[in-house]
């Protein structure tokens, strides 16, 4: 267990760092800028990577969403989502922390002003999106996300190609949503960063946690109708 819990540890921490690292360092830089599609890029490389890297260990969680999903989809025992979740937290307080170290090394860094890449809703939606509209998004953006993730790990997929299938699908995920919630689907991605931000990102992480989860469960049972035992 402690090596499976290891490998959730760094992969979460990976994702962070380098998802919202992406968005918190380069995305504005003037000329230099990766943008809203580099982010969205950005994102899904964290996974298609840590994936093959240490996927083969824990089974590539990264997201107590996911593990929540894989739970309902049969595919995961309920004992060990406790153990994950706390390790996937870790991981992204970790990642959280690395970036505002390097951040925080640059003249004028504000956290709180900045935004730090936390995920909001209404006046913290890059585009306005209301509470509701947000909490749509994350569920069924998740659900779909899991679905991806549970054919794509199914033993009558094509092996070898999983990691490619759901780092794709997170970037196509981010490409949606970045202007709804600034995109969780991932619990602990969201409660890393609003840890450092504070006040509204926190008080707005209870949809961050909720819908994703319901999401991830809801996509767990469709996938076994669909599926059968696989």
């Amino acid at each position: 267990m402690g090596k499976k819990l290891g490998a959730e540890f760094v992969g979460t921490a990976w994702l962070v760092f380098g998802g919202c690292g992406s968005a918190v360092l380069a995305a504005g830089v003037p000329q230099l800028g990766i943008g809203f599609l580099g982010v969205s890029l950005a994102f899904g490389l964290t996974v298609l990577t840590m994936v093959y890297a240490v996927g083969h260990i824990s089974g590539g969680h990264f997201n107590p969403a996911v593990s929540f999903g894989l739970w309902a989809g049969g595919r995961f025992p309920a004992k060990e989502i406790a153990p994950y979740l706390v390790a996937q937290l870790l991981g992204a307080v970790a990642g959280a922390g690395a970036l505002y170290l390097i951040a925080s090394g640059r003249a004028g860094f504000d956290a709180v002003a900045s935004g730090f890449a936390a995920n909001g809703y209404g006046v913290h939606s890059p585009e306005g999106y209301s509470m509701a509209a947000g909490f749509i998004a994350e569920a069924v953006l998740t659900c779909f996300f899991l679905l991806v993730i549970l054919g794509a790990t199914s033993k009558r997929a094509p092996a070898g190609f999983a990691g490619l299938a759901i780092g794709l699908c997170l970037t196509l995920i981010h490409l949606i949503s970045i202007p709804v919630t600034n995109t969780s689907v991932n619990p602990a991605r969201s409660t890393g960063p609003a840890l450092f931000v504070g006040g509204w990102a926190i008080e707005q992480l209870w949809l961050f946690w909720l819908a994703p989860i319901l999401g991830a469960i809801a996509a767990g049972f469709i996938h076994r109708q669909l599926a059968g035992d696989d």
